[in-house]
């Protein structure tokens, strides 16, 4: 009987005490980052996504690395791009992202002046936007051919300055 209540008391701390100092299984910033709805209206529909906002520098250069997780419809919003200034020319790398991502540069206007498909992981090679964007999308590699979304394309979220 004794043994019973030893067991029923640890049993009880134990649960009482779980999760305290454990590390969450998932980076504070990444659990708090919630989602915004972003479409692409494309010659053959709208396609709809549920996109993560990177709006600061420092989320910017972290972007989607060391992510394997990126869901069909999901993705990284860089917006503003820069997140302080005018437009300028973009240039990203895959660096410490082990998945292929589909790299959009959008324009000021909301079309996207460039696609860059299925782009390299780990690669350090620079991925150029080739003209000044305001934004720039990073969806899972092979969803732009998937869905034809092609150069031209406008690109719509909540909260997008109106041009």
């Amino acid at each position: 009987m004794l043994v019973l209540i030893a067991r029923v008391s640890a049993l009880a701390l134990l649960l009482a005490t779980a999760g305290c100092g454990a590390a969450p299984s998932t980076p504070p910033a990444e659990a708090a980052a919630g989602t915004i709805a972003l479409t692409i209206t494309s010659s053959n529909g709208a396609h709809a996504f549920a996109v993560e906002v990177a709006k600061t520098e420092e989320a910017q250069q972290r972007g989607l690395m060391f992510r394997t997780d990126i869901p069909l419809n999901g993705g990284m919003l860089f917006a503003p791009y820069p997140p302080k200034g005018p437009p300028r020319e973009a240039s990203f790398w895959m660096k410490n992202t082990p998945s292929p991502l589909d790299i959009l540069f959008i324009r000021p206007d909301g079309t996207i002046a460039r696609i860059a498909e299925n782009t390299v992981p780990q690669s350090e090679t620079q991925i150029p936007s080739g003209e000044p964007v305001s934004a720039v999308l990073e969806l899972r590699g092979g969803r732009a051919l998937d869905l034809g979304i092609s150069e031209g394309d406008r690109v719509s979220w909540a909260g997008r300055p109106a041009q």
